[in-house]
């Protein structure tokens, strides 16, 4: 990172002055401003940061944070819960949810600091013309919709959605969805909404509940009834021996995520998935406004 940022309402006293840090992140808008949030942060506070944000999948930032390619990434506690930690029933408190992972991950070298209240949990999206035909509220409606008129329901996914155990298999055996293999499609996330909105292709599709898409799309969302979804609260994942090195990264990164929320993570990711903005660009002004950092 070359912007030339200076301490704000965190990383007086720079820090961080010597540290050499590598910021990661999925391959998402979220988790890539998210990322490029800790990166701006490290950069203020003295650091030099490399940015290795946007990586394909959730396994390559958790092997990257694991084996020390990175020192930080904002990572979802149902993600780590459900996928990294093998678990099949979430922990409804997601405080609790959150220590569970906390200490599992000890023994893996990851540090887990504070959660924010940002949930990106899933949900699946139907545009409100089609939905006025059908009048689906909660994900046992569309269950109940799959049973009575399987041809009906035709769902977009992503392949990571598809294969998971939190994702479309967990939900379909929870919910009794029956939906023929032939009326589920796998595509990218940003054609998912696009599907949902404005062609007849899906009648759902899979939406993230922070996303900035479900409200400028005018979708409806399925409440998720029978509490299947884990919850997903970002919380920054540290390589240990990096934590350790310099445990100020608390002091740095707990107030941003005191002040991240679902609300906020919407308004960010409708900068970038809907009006076309650079993630870099909206994480520095937000951080700015904020007054977590300071430009010159």
């Amino acid at each position: 990172m070359v912007d030339d940022v200076r301490p704000g309402s965190v990383g007086k006293g720079l820090p961080l002055a010597g540290a050499s840090l590598t910021i990661t992140s999925k391959n998402f808008s979220e988790n890539i401003i998210l990322g490029q949030m800790i990166g701006l942060i490290f950069k203020a506070a003295g650091a030099e940061v490399l940015d290795r944000t946007n990586l394909p999948g959730s396994i390559s930032g958790r092997e990257a944070i694991i084996k020390g390619d990175a020192d930080a990434i904002y990572e979802y506690t149902g993600t780590a819960w459900i996928t990294y930690q093998g678990n099949q029933k979430p922990i409804a408190d997601p405080r609790g949810q959150w220590e569970a992972v906390r200490d599992v991950d000890v023994r893996n070298g990851v540090t887990w600091l504070p959660p924010s209240t940002l949930d990106n949990t899933y949900t699946l999206a139907i545009n409100k013309r089609n939905n006025a035909r059908y009048k689906l509220r909660t994900l046992s409606d569309v269950a109940e919709l799959s049973r009575r008129d399987p041809s009906a329901v035709t769902l977009c996914v992503e392949n990571e959605f598809a294969s998971r155990e939190d994702g479309l298999p967990g939900m379909e055996k929870a919910y009794g969805m029956d939906i023929p293999a032939g009326n589920i499609r796998k595509m990218d996330a940003g054609i998912i909404y696009t599907q949902v909105a404005t062609s007849g292709s899906c009648l759902l599709g899979e939406a993230y509940t922070t996303d900035g898409r479900i409200k400028a799309m005018n979708l409806d969302t399925m409440a998720d009834d029978k509490h299947f979804f884990p919850n997903y609260n970002a919380a920054p994942a540290l390589h240990t021996p990096t934590f350790q090195r310099y445990p100020v990264i608390a002091e740095l990164l707990d107030p941003l995520s005191a002040r991240l929320n679902t609300a906020v993570a919407q308004e960010l990711n409708a900068r970038v998935d809907v009006d076309g903005e650079d993630p870099h660009t909206v994480a520095k002004e937000w951080l700015v406004e904020q007054g977590f950092i300071k430009l010159p």
